[in-house]
């Protein structure tokens, strides 16, 4: 029975780790930026899977004069060069993650370091040229993934207002437009999913997120012109 609960503890301590926004076991990982400045970033997760709708989120972005970053899929980014080469061309941040999108705990070394270098390959093969952060799938890393991106001076980003993740919150753009304005403060980094044929919430909720932080003060930036705040 004892060693049962040992298990169990075990177990529920290795979960909570695995999906801590500010703690892994190796490395540099970052889910928001203690500033008095009112910067933050906007960052989309996934794709791109459609040329259309990426064009949608761009056509977005380039009316609101915003920069954001995206993290990418390997898989996607394969399947849609033209939509991550219009990314790009539009001076947007890109970031890995990962090439599958599967949930990279209890994989081999060998595994990590191919779903990261082949996506970083894509990364610069479709022209990106600033630095390379990653966001692991799910937010979930354990032992090899941290101690891989160590080695390879690797930042990690979370995120600190995730909209999305709340039912509640997610059944319509207003709502997800409100919580995030509500929640968001200096060096907050916004997650976001608007690049899939089902995000049409989120992707419709970008003006009126974009045009009421603005209205509160706030300066849209990347990621990495955040973390240069980073004390």
């Amino acid at each position: 029975m004892v060693s049962l609960l040992l298990v169990v503890a075990l177990a529920a301590g290795l979960w909570q780790l695995s999906k801590a926004r500010s703690f892994q076991l190796f490395g540099d990982i970052v889910s928001q930026v203690e500033t008095s400045e009112k910067l933050i970033a906007l960052t989309f997760d996934d794709g791109p899977w459609n040329a259309d709708i990426t064009d949608q989120v761009l056509d977005t972005l380039n009316q609101h004069q915003v920069k954001a970053t995206f993290y990418l899929n390997g898989k996607g980014m394969a399947s849609n060069p033209n939509a991550t080469s219009s990314i790009i061309g539009h001076g947007h941040e890109i970031g890995n993650h990962s090439y599958s999108h599967d949930r990279l705990v209890f994989k081999t070394p060998t595994e990590i370091a191919y779903e990261i270098e082949t996506t970083n390959q894509l990364i610069r093969s479709a022209g990106y040229e600033g630095d390379i952060t990653f966001r692991p799938p799910y937010g979930k890393k354990l032992f090899v993934l941290p101690h891989y991106l160590s080695q390879q001076d690797i930042v990690t980003v979370m995120w600190s207002i995730e909209p999305e993740t709340y039912s509640e919150i997610n059944k319509s753009s207003e709502s997800i437009a409100e919580f995030v304005i509500e929640q968001s403060k200096p060096g907050a980094i916004i997650l976001l999913h608007v690049l899939g044929s089902k995000n049409t919430h989120a992707r419709d909720a970008l003006p009126s997120i974009i045009d009421g932080l603005k209205q509160d003060g706030f300066e849209f930036v990347t990621v990495s012109e955040l973390l240069e705040k980073k004390s």
